[in-house]
């Protein structure tokens, strides 16, 4: 059953919820702000206005509605609420020498009407298509994966003068923002992990290094490095023919257990790059021993010390940016983070951070365990499972409701056309 009433959602939603109240100005706020929230928790498959609005007995279409767009209320206010929450719990606190990811995650939408639509490249489907795209902070620490901030990046063609208008931001110049918002909180990243699109970017390179940040980037396979040889005469080359020329005795064999087992080969090596003063670690990582045989070549930097810098480093700190990829496919997947009905920038980077309450609510009862103590009898390990624990709680306080109050939904199915008897 994917029907609910807000009366009768589990009392540590209420609980949750409480914790924001102060953000809201207004009783219908802190209203909505529940219905929301709690219609992104629901069964229902699609987290779109109208069907949340649907499934829930005491929950309007236009109130939602005018909630998400009209109503005078901070994103950023209650985005920083929600990690203050994170903060004040020893078990979800947000520690020092973490992993700060970056990456931009796009989905499709058709028409030209949405803000920061065009067409650009949408990497859940691997190839250039209308839609809009997202740049995303997020941490890892070894224990949890949190989305911290999120940006909406408006494509040359949404804006009215392309690129020389004044809101048209590059993905690194926003990535930079929100690193910017993370630090300014105070927070102590161990380091940053890029994939190409932004490690190929000295610029924003740069930018990491000038606020004395560690990174580990993706570059591109034709960016030209220079190698010192044996007999200190320099070489400027690129990655892949620097790949190519090395003989098989300079890899290393790693073997990595993401989603199932992988045999890497890997080899590391000081070099200059032109714009970075100095000397920058790079890392050539292949699925086979030998460049000819190899499917997949992939290419690092970064500027932590070669003394700690070995091919198990480079291949275990990279690995850790799939815990982003794992975020956007269960926020999209089972959270709504694409399905939206409304198309100004601003509602859209509401849906965004409401999405990311829901995230973190499930997060943080992961964490300290209370689903587990009263809604399963098994250890809730995955953001999946314990979502799940709390739509089994969902539904079994929502029959309770029902028994009790069988004349009241039965007027809820009459309304829409429905007979309950």
């Amino acid at each position: 059953m994917k029907e609910t009433t807000p009366t009768a959602m589990p009392p540590c939603f209420e609980r949750w919820c409480q914790r924001f109240d102060d953000v809201f100005t207004h009783k219908a706020q802190k209203r909505e702000f529940r219905h929301y929230v709690g219609g992104l928790l629901g069964e229902s498959e699609r987290k779109n206005l109208f069907q949340m609005a649907d499934n829930a007995v005491g929950v309007t279409y236009h109130r939602l509605h005018h909630f998400l767009t009209e109503s005078p209320w901070s994103s950023g206010q209650v985005n920083e609420r929600r990690l203050e929450i994170m903060n004040k719990c020893t078990q979800t606190r947000i520690s020092r020498g973490f992993s700060l990811i970056i990456d931009d995650s796009g989905h499709r939408k058709s028409g030209n009407f949405t803000a920061g639509v065009g067409r650009q490249y949408i990497g859940e489907i691997g190839k250039t298509d209308n839609g809009i795209v997202v740049v995303t902070t997020h941490l890892y620490d070894g224990r949890k994966s949190l989305p911290l901030d999120i940006e909406l990046y408006q494509h040359a063609d949404s804006l009215a003068q392309g690129k020389q208008d004044p809101l048209f931001e590059k993905k690194p110049e926003l990535a930079i923002k929100l690193i910017d918002q993370a630090l300014n909180r105070t927070y102590q990243p161990g380091i940053v992990i890029v994939d190409a699109g932004y490690g190929n970017n000295t610029s924003f390179l740069l930018e990491l290094e000038k606020r004395q940040l560690k990174y580990l980037g993706g570059l591109a396979k034709n960016r030209k490095v220079t190698v010192t040889q044996t007999d200190n005469i320099q070489q400027t080359i690129r990655l892949d023919e620097l790949a190519q020329s090395l003989p098989k005795e300079a890899f290393t064999e790693i073997q990595t257990d993401l989603d199932k087992p992988k045999t890497l080969w890997v080899v590391t090596c000081e070099v200059e790059i032109s714009s970075l003063t100095g000397k920058r670690n790079i890392a050539i990582v292949m699925n086979a021993s030998t460049f000819s045989a190899a499917t997949d070549i992939d290419y690092f930097i970064t500027n932590i010390s070669s003394s700690i810098v070995t091919p198990q480093w480079i291949v275990d700190t990279y690995s850790q940016r799939n815990w982003v990829e794992v975020f956007y496919r269960e926020a999209k997947g089972w959270l709504g983070l694409k399905e939206y009905q409304v198309r100004d920038k601003r509602s859209l980077l509401r849906h965004f951070i409401l999405v990311f309450c829901a995230y973190t609510f499930i997060l943080w009862h992961q964490l300290t365990g209370g689903l587990r103590r009263r809604w399963a009898n098994k250890p809730l390990n995955t953001f999946t499972e314990a979502l799940e624990a709390f739509r089994t709680a969902m539904s079994f306080r929502f029959i309770d409701w029902l028994n009790l109050n069988r004349d009241v939904f039965a007027a809820y199915k009459a309304s829409l056309g429905y007979i309950w008897a």
